[in-house]
């Protein structure tokens, strides 16, 4: 029995070192971008944006790293965790993005009306925006229990890095665009990718996926995030008049993540008073954050 079992441990030991060496590297550089203040090369924005992108990435790897010593969780936990994540996405998207874009479109000399329409037509167009990527990659991209065959893997990836990509915009207009409130953002948004990255991580490693492999693909899913939040940086820092614009939009796009994937999914399992719950909690945890860094 164990000249069996020491050869078979061996070898699964060994299959795992390559994808525990790039979760190393996803935390050490993220970890070491997050310590550069400020950052050299870049702008004030670009490189605030840039160090919280890194922050969320850091935040999404260590999330993960629990499934390699820990095979599941409750599933009630799972859906509170879930819930969480969604308050928090939510009071960003109102108190850090929506309210904001009203101040920009304001002192961009837009009326009341003005400034209200302006942000509308950009929520509406990021909400569009998400939902017809959503649309093109996967019908229901966090259909997390059902069976995910290998094609069904792919996707569901995907889907995780594109419902990312929202949370890294709204923390690269946010740094782009000067506001007070964008170290703020940055940490709700770092604060509920923690959760996310172990359910991510639990999910892929229920679907078959050895440990080493299901968190390396949730460490690499958040990487998008500052890859998003500095070309965000960018693009606000191009005009001031695409700032309210670009609020909105990454507003629209975190409204509809929310809507769309987080909540359904987080109430599939006969759980939505402990999702309702932390729903509840992550919007005024991320209420406070905005409150007192902004």
């Amino acid at each position: 029995m164990n000249r069996v079992l020491q050869p078979l441990a061996y070898t699964q030991t060994t299959a795992a070192w390559p994808y525990l060496a790039v979760v190393t590297a996803v935390v050490m550089a993220s970890a070491w971008v997050v310590m550069q203040s400020p950052v050299e090369g870049l702008s004030p924005g670009m490189g605030t944006a840039l160090r919280g992108g890194a922050l969320c990435a850091l935040a999404t790897a260590v999330g993960a790293l629990p499934v390699l010593v820990v095979r599941s969780i409750p599933q009630r936990l799972s859906d509170g965790l879930l819930g969480f994540g969604g308050g928090v996405m939510l009071a960003a998207t109102a108190f850090s993005l929506v309210l904001p874009g009203l101040e920009a479109a304001g002192r961009a000399g837009y009326s009341a009306w003005g400034a209200a329409g302006l942000v509308s037509a950009g929520v509406m167009l990021g909400a569009a925006g998400l939902l017809v990527l959503d649309r093109s990659l996967v019908d229901d991209p966090l259909d997390a229990q059902r069976q995910l065959v290998p094609t069904r893997v792919v996707l569901f990836v995907l889907a995780i890095l594109l419902h990312n990509v929202p949370e890294g915009m709204a923390v690269g207009v946010a740094a782009g665009g000067g506001l007070r409130g964008a170290e703020g953002l940055a940490m709700g948004i770092a604060l509920q990718d923690v959760p996310e990255g172990l359910v991510v991580a639990l999910i892929l490693a229920g679907a078959g996926m050895s440990r080493a492999k299901a968190v390396c693909i949730a460490a690499l899913s958040g990487v998008v995030e500052p890859l998003a939040a500095i070309l965000s940086a960018w693009a606000v820092g191009i005009s001031s008049l695409l700032l309210p614009w670009g609020l909105a939009f990454a507003a629209g796009a975190m409204l509809i993540a929310v809507a769309h994937s987080v909540i359904p999914e987080s109430n599939r399992h006969g759980h939505g008073a402990t999702a309702s719950l932390g729903l509840a909690i992550g919007f005024c945890l991320m209420m406070a954050l905005d409150t007192a860094l902004g």
